[in-house]
């Protein structure tokens, strides 16, 4: 039998319950602890998935010898310090995107992940979905020929307090880190290595980017046009275009289960590829599969990919005009 692999996840909020529906679907991965600021947010926590280890503190997890792998779901300006924390425990890490505010805080992790031999993955779970694996593998295979273009938005109009997360720059806000991270990765994937970024964009009164456009020019030649919104509902859609056709995510292409491939003599084929659940357990898979064939970093979300990645979102938001304290 394949060996188990023991999760522990680092928060209680949204993604962490969503992470924990996941690993119920996953073969061969068992939520064993769960940690918060406070013992009685992880006993309310442990209580409703059935987790037996339940730490009032983010360093209890860190150090608990029951635990193979830690999902860090905290806000983004944490991951930095909770990272460094659970790699400092010994602790394999699959840490929820965006990956950290800034480049530098990125490379403090991979360097010390590096220095420790220990597993670190980007949590950018859509790469592991089977629709957009079906996808990369007839771009691959040239079913739209030589790919020239990809364009892709992710937007919704967010009624919320200006105090929320996602309008806070003290919370990493704005579009870009929560959204545009999605297309940016994507557009990488299918396409290459980023070559050059030009970002336009609209603050909010808070000084954080309520949308924001962004074009990418890739290594291959390839361009690829983005935009994230907190304003308005987009289509959120991705589409690749190629020399004999192209191939379209479907909406909400971050989760979809279906695609269209278009080719130039008009014809038009739609694909479904359904996902596990809610779709996390692809990626809790990959980690896995990596832990048990000793690998430090899963070649399909690479750590010096997500560096990379992050350097250009610090770019972006630079031209657009958003500062966070961990840019000092």
């Amino acid at each position: 039998m394949e060996k188990i692999i023991r999760w522990g996840i680092l928060g209680t909020g949204k993604i962490a319950k969503a992470m924990a529906h996941g690993l119920r679907d996953t073969p061969g991965a068992e939520l064993v602890a769960v940690a918060s600021r406070t013992a009685a947010s992880a006993a309310r926590f442990g209580a409703e998935f059935g987790v037996a280890r339940c730490h009032g503190s983010y360093q209890a997890l860190a150090d608990d010898p029951e635990v193979d792998v830690v999902y860090i779901a905290t806000p983004h300006p944490m991951h930095h310090e909770n990272a460094l924390m659970c790699l400092n425990g010994g602790k394999a890490l699959l840490v929820e995107k965006a990956f950290t505010l800034t480049r530098r805080e990125a490379e403090h992790i991979a360097a010390l992940a590096q220095e420790k031999k220990l597993f670190v993955m980007e949590a950018m779970w859509s790469r592991f979905l089977p629709a957009i694996l079906e996808a990369k593998r007839l771009l691959d295979s040239g079913a739209i020929g030589i790919p020239g273009s990809l364009t892709a938005d992710f937007g919704f109009a967010a009624v919320l307090d200006p105090e929320h997360r996602l309008f806070n720059p003290e919370l990493g806000g704005g579009s870009l880190l929560d959204l545009g991270i999605y297309p940016l990765s994507l557009a990488a994937y299918f396409l290459g290595p980023v070559a050059d970024v030009k970002a336009v964009g609209e603050l909010t009164a808070t000084g954080v980017d309520m949308q924001a456009s962004f074009v990418l020019r890739h290594e291959s030649g390839a361009l690829s046009s983005c935009g994230s919104s907190l304003r308005a509902h987009t289509p959120n859609e991705l589409t690749i275009s190629g020399s004999k056709g192209f191939l379209r995510l479907n909406t909400r292409f971050y989760a979809t289960e279906s695609l269209t491939l278009g080719l130039n003599d008009g014809s038009k084929r739609e694909l479904s590829a359904p996902r596990i659940g809610n779709g996390y357990a692809h990626e809790a898979l990959e980690v896995n599969r990596c832990l048990r064939e000793g690998l430090l970093e899963s070649p399909v979300m690479p750590l010096a990919e997500t560096v990379a990645l992050m350097g250009w979102l610090d770019t972006m938001r630079e031209q657009v005009g958003v500062r966070y304290a961990a840019d000092a």
